[in-house]
């Protein structure tokens, strides 16, 4: 069994893996205590063969790095410093790739095929895409669901704070709904207008995987064009990249 960590810009979720079966998921606020987590897994008998890190918050990851050693009592994995995803990255600067990017995308090529766009709702939307060849193309990156609703909450006068849930209706009778309207069925609308943007520049039609921590959120609302919802795609590319 392997331990994955993905640690996020606000959420760290850590999971118990075998081979590219998710057993357990858990996930805290960025900067929260793993050492629960990794206590309730070990009562319930998980023994990690290796923990991997993957990390876009570079000054947690040393820390957790540390924690997990110690308390998971294995070896720890940082991708992108011990583990190179195989993947040939088109990016104009391979560094600025983010690893969970990366590692989502390969776990899509070698799970689902090529070609293949990867959309992971989390704090960021992110689209990234492999090539018939199994290149790392790039994408695009847009605010997430959150990250959108904080921004009308802290640069308006009049718009409220809410809370993140399905709209009953593109027509908002509410000030409140028309925002849920405008977060749900507008990310919708731009997912399905980038896959086929994305589709007319391969000159094929792609395989489409959603993931991300609002995927259950978003799904009815984007799944009309999207056949693979796969909510674990990032630990299960860790899993895959210290398993090949």
């Amino acid at each position: 069994m392997i331990l994955t960590i993905d640690i996020g810009n606000t959420t760290i979720a850590l999971a118990a893996v075998q081979r590219t079966k998710v057993m357990d998921l858990k996930r805290l606020d960025t900067g929260a205590d793993i050492r629960k987590v990794l206590a309730s897994f070990r009562k319930k008998g998980y023994k990690f063969k290796v923990a991997v890190i993957s990390s876009v918050v570079p000054k947690l990851t040393q820390k957790v790095e540390q924690i997990t050693h110690k308390y998971a009592n294995t070896k720890t994995i940082v991708v992108g410093r011990d583990l190179v995803v195989p993947l040939k990255n088109l990016y104009k600067n391979p560094k600025q790739v983010g690893q969970d990017r990366l590692v989502g995308a390969y776990a899509a090529l070698l799970l689902y095929g090529k070609p293949v766009i990867v959309i992971d709702l989390g704090t960021a939307i992110t689209f990234d895409i492999v090539s018939a060849r199994g290149e790392y193309m790039g994408g695009a990156i847009v605010p997430g669901l959150r990250l959108s609703a904080e921004s009308l909450f802290l640069k308006t006068a009049m718009l409220p704070k809410i809370a993140l849930k399905a709209p009953k209706s593109v027509i908002g009778r509410t000030t409140k709904e028309s925002i849920l309207s405008g977060l749900f069925y507008g990310y919708g609308c731009l997912c399905h207008g980038f896959i086929e943007l994305i589709s007319r520049q391969l000159k094929a039609k792609p395989k489409v995987v959603m993931t991300g921590g609002h995927t259950r959120l978003m799904k009815k609302f984007i799944s009309p064009k999207i056949r693979i919802i796969d909510e674990h795609l990032v630990h299960k590319g860790m899993a895959l990249l210290v398993s090949r």
